[in-house]
């Protein structure tokens, strides 16, 4: 059974190289890995891929050494199980705005003491044997993360009693999102957000981070305390790439 590079991250106090995909591209896993990226957050919020096609990818994940972080399209405890049994490393929950919501995904996705995960021990994250029960179920909560997301201003209010909670591994600022319900409510603005997530986190000793695309804004955030940090999509790195091999078509004489 594999380690979670983002945890081992996280205890070192060392940045967390994260990309994101959100479509069926099995190479990228690998030149991810062969990038030194730690995690590849798989967006299946707003992309769609089969069952078949998400295996196959945290099958990748496995053979190249890489975590892969996967934001579900369900709440459901089965569904989110199952991306764990599959081989994900950890889950990405969107909209984490309670301390209830919170709870309920560490009851789903942690086993006793922590949480109530129901038990399989025969999937990929079990390298499809049977282990002894006790030292599988220490390892799942050991090397598996979960990771919410503050997305409203509401979150942000509750983030020290959702950072609180255990089970909870690390807090995701969502600036897409809560940007925009900030810019409509004026309530605060993302910067002073951002510094009340960090507060929280230190305070209760958990790992957060978010999307930095910019370098400008990377170096903002880890310079807050953020550990997990997220600077290249395919969107991005495609649509960069594009633009400049058809450059060459514009200088040809």
């Amino acid at each position: 059974m594999r380690k979670s590079k983002t945890l081992a991250k996280i205890r070192q106090g060392e940045v967390i190289k994260t990309c994101v995909i959100g479509h069926y591209v099995p190479a990228y896993v690998c030149h991810a890995a062969r990038a030194g990226y730690d995690c590849i957050w798989i967006d299946l919020e707003h992309r769609a891929m089969t069952t078949r096609e998400v295996e196959a990818l945290l099958a990748f994940s496995h053979l190249y050494d890489i975590d892969l972080m996967i934001r579900p399209p369900t709440l459901e405890k089965t569904g989110l199980c199952r991306y764990l049994e599959d081989g994900a490393a950890g889950l990405l929950i969107p909209h984490v705005s309670t301390a209830e919501k919170a709870k309920m995904l560490v009851d789903a996705v942690k086993f006793p003491p922590i949480g109530d995960r129901g038990i399989d021990n025969a999937g990929l994250d079990a390298d499809f044997y049977i282990h002894d029960a006790d030292e599988y179920v220490a390892w799942a909560n050991r090397e598996t993360f979960l990771c919410v997301q503050i997305e409203t201003p509401e979150g942000v209010r509750n983030v020290e009693e959702i950072a609180a909670i255990e089970g909870v591994d690390m807090i995701f600022v969502g600036p897409g999102d809560l940007g925009l319900r900030l810019r409509q409510s004026g309530e605060m603005t993302l910067d002073q957000a951002w510094e009340i997530v960090a507060a929280a986190c230190r305070k209760h000793g958990k790992a957060f981070g978010g999307p930095t695309l910019p370098t400008a804004e990377m170096q903002k955030r880890k310079d807050l305390g953020a550990q997990l940090l997220v600077n290249s999509s395919e969107f991005q790195s495609w649509s960069a790439a594009l633009a400049q091999d058809g450059q060459r078509f514009n200088d040809l004489t």
